[in-house]
């Protein structure tokens, strides 16, 4: 066996892992993480809450960051369950919580197998990838609360791109626990008001953030968040 074998083991383990744990996870319960199932199990999760609210706390923060992930379908249906048991607060600050812990392990998974690596090349680059890798080494504060404010870039790009560009640990747990938490708070809230709609066998409108009145005021945090690079002038262009 050559010397490299445990070396890529060791670096690709993690990521490979994660991806056989999601392929199972999903044959297993992808089908059950949806508001279908949301709605007709709520009693029992109120229930079981009633009965065990710390244990109720730890296993939701621990099921939301395994979403998270192994990149399951099901994180929006997660954030309005923690709304629903646990209220506003503290349902926002496990939302919060599980992402960013499920946020995390893949950063970790996807650097180890693939980020280091990538960097190296990019670094090597000449022209204007070097100038974009540059820009974006130099502006990563902004640009990573800017990929998490808006709305509209993937859960799982956001998680994936700075593990590709190498960004510190640190940076990335502290903008993403941060700049996740507007969305948090739209949709805990949505959550938390979800007793009376279950009962009516009704469905939460899930697009409210595409509303002007959210969406506005989202948009307008990512903007905000750019600034430093066009005071500093030195986008990532």
């Amino acid at each position: 066996m050559s010397d490299s074998s445990p070396s890529a083991l060791r670096r690709f383990g993690p990521l490979i892992l994660l991806i056989v744990l999601a392929v199972l996870a999903y044959w297993q319960f992808g089908d059950r993480l949806s508001f279908q199932t949301l709605q007709t199990g709520h009693e029992a999760l109120e229930a079981y809450r009633d009965r065990h609210y710390a244990l109720t706390l730890i296993l939701f923060v621990l099921v939301y960051a395994a979403i998270v992930a192994l990149s399951l379908p099901g994180a929006t249906v997660a954030t309005l369950t923690g709304g629903f048991l646990f209220g506003m607060w503290p349902g926002t600050l496990l939302n919060v919580l599980g992402a960013t812990i499920g946020a995390i392990c893949i950063f970790l998974a996807v650097r180890a197998g693939f980020g280091r690596v990538l960097t190296a090349k990019i670094d090597a680059q000449q022209g204007r990838i070097a100038r974009i890798k540059q820009g974006l080494d130099r502006n990563q504060w902004p640009m990573l609360f800017f990929i998490r404010l808006v709305p509209v870039i993937p859960f799982f790009a956001a998680n994936l791109l700075p593990a590709l560009l190498n960004v510190p640990l640190s940076r990335f747990a502290i903008s993403t626990a941060l700049g996740i938490v507007p969305g948090a708070l739209v949709y805990t809230s949505v959550g938390a008001g979800l007793g009376r709609v279950l009962e009516e066998g009704g469905r939460p409108d899930l697009g409210i953030i595409f509303e002007p009145f959210i969406l506005l005021p989202l948009l307008g945090l990512a903007a905000l968040s750019l600034i430093p690079i066009f005071f500093r002038g030195k986008a990532p262009v």
